[in-house]
């Protein structure tokens, strides 16, 4: 076989190769969406994952406002996976891809907290009589290396006079605050791990003259 044969088949052949291997590319499809957390926000971060016959086939993670896209997928079925730190992990089964097609799943994808990994701080506000006291302000405060207290955030009892907040894992105490009126109390809760802390505030509402 002559030299220039030889290259002419190569090269014919490396050709035919890429065409295919382009067309495929083309011809694939994908899935796209938005995962949130149960208050509507994006969660940055989330593992996506597509897997089928029990295989992990391709894996992304979602941007700041909680989008992620994924292409490179066949006709067919998957399963898609969300795991994310905090949050109980989800999954969607059986999600169809069709070539030359992004589906788009949409902003539905909802992750709820996994209580078991978050400091939950629950508790009730009372008045001076034992009565619950809706509309209190309550605010939560974690201790600092330096032993001060940084408030972290608040809200406001409800019409049961409850009130509840999260953090993440890492602190070792936390005081609770709550304001109505003018009075003004508070509890400190030296914090073990990750669990339900339960408290509570008696205001002395109304003031006694």
């Amino acid at each position: 076989m002559k030299p220039i044969k030889l290259f002419s088949i190569f090269a014919g052949g490396l050709f035919l190769t890429l065409f295919f291997a382009l067309s495929a590319t083309a011809q694939t499809g994908g899935l796209k969406g938005k995962v949130k957390s149960s208050n509507g926000s994006g969660i940055s971060g989330v593992d996506v994952t597509v897997r089928k016959d029990g295989k992990d086939l391709k894996s992304v993670k979602s941007d700041p406002k909680g989008n992620f896209t994924i292409s490179g997928l066949r006709t067919g079925k998957y399963n898609v996976v969300f795991d994310a730190e905090g949050f109980a992990a989800g999954a969607l089964f059986n999600v169809e891809v069709k070539d030359g097609d992004i589906r788009d799943l949409g902003g539905g994808l909802i992750l709820y907290v996994d209580e078991g990994s978050q400091i939950i701080v629950r508790g009730n506000v009372f008045d001076a009589n034992g009565f619950t006291l809706p509309g209190a302000k309550v605010e939560m405060f974690v201790r600092k290396a330096d032993g001060e207290f940084k408030k972290v955030t608040s809200s406001y009892s409800n019409s049961e006079g409850e009130f509840g907040f999260r953090h993440p894992q890492g602190i070792n105490a936390v005081r609770v605050t709550a304001k109505y009126k003018g009075v003004t109390a508070s509890k400190d809760i030296d914090i073990d791990m990750a669990a339900i802390y339960r408290t509570a505030l008696s205001l002395n509402y109304p003031e006694k003259k």
